[in-house]
């Protein structure tokens, strides 16, 4: 397995991951929730559907191919595309038949587990910026700028999904912004907490450019962990980038598995 932990503590935590959030699917009043053999199906009115499971229950082959294009028909059938979120530890053909019927890769990241005790310090920030909890759609769309100037291209679909996040009744959603004194949003995250599991798991953490190296990313981290710890969580997961891997390892996460986003698009 590519660049992971394999040490006893990091078999524990890959267990927990596998045993409770593997093949979870975000709660919302907006969407249907169901199953198709070992696949977990989650269709919303709009945006992008989700796929995931535990493992693939012995289908492969010809009954694999016909269990793909069954998802690309169903989700054709609502004019949405569809993410499959694969682990790097599924059968080695299921990548070359999620191509074969249309779908792309994106990013591969590395799922990152610890124990968020031992990341719930006192958060530093930089002179004149401060962390805030953030609710209301004015915040959202700061975020989303922020965002576009990071990335490059349009992120205004964020400012609803933070808004629906932050409104679900399953899964409760805190949201983060590091802000100058002035009002700049400089950084944004968010932590979701896994009701009837350990797992809180953490996002987002983009930076302005000009802002990155002062301990802004490390300090928005200790924040999101002593919510969690807060309210009784006992693992905090990310799936991180090659940007954030490094500086969550040497905050003392493990890397216990590799997950690549494969979308479908009708």
């Amino acid at each position: 397995m590519a660049d992971l932990d394999l040490s006893p503590q990091a078999d524990a935590f890959r267990a927990a991951y596998t045993a409770q959030i593997r093949a979870r699917l975000l709660v919302d009043g907006a969407s249907t929730l169901d199953a198709d053999g070992p696949l977990q199906r989650k269709t919303p009115l709009t945006g992008r559907g989700f796929l995931t499971y535990n493992d693939l229950g012995g289908v492969t082959g010809a009954e694999l191919d016909a269990l793909i294009a069954r998802q690309c028909e169903h989700f054709g059938g609502h004019g949405l595309s569809v993410e499959w979120k694969t682990h790097g530890t599924d059968p080695d053909e299921l990548p070359g038949r999620l191509l074969a019927a249309g779908f792309e890769a994106e990013d591969r990241e590395t799922i990152i587990v610890g124990e968020a005790a031992g990341l719930a310090v006192e958060p530093r920030m930089p002179e004149g910026v401060r962390i805030r909890e953030v609710t209301e759609r004015a915040d959202f769309e700061k975020i989303a700028a922020m965002q576009a100037v990071v990335w490059g291209y349009d992120c205004s679909w964020m400012a609803d999904a933070l808004t629906r996040d932050v409104g679900d009744v399953g899964d409760p959603t805190v949201v983060i912004v590091a802000e100058t004194d002035s009002g700049e949003v400089v950084c944004a995250a968010w932590v979701r907490f896994h009701e009837g599991t350990e797992f809180s798991s953490f996002w987002g953490g983009s930076t302005l450019a000009e802002w990155r190296g002062k301990g802004i990313y490390k300090a928005m981290v200790a924040y999101r962990a002593n919510l969690a710890v807060a309210r009784g969580y006992k693992y905090a997961q990310v799936d991180a980038s090659d940007d954030s891997k490094p500086i969550l390892r040497r905050l003392g996460l493990l890397a216990v598995e590799t997950t690549t986003p494969y979308v479908w698009r009708p």
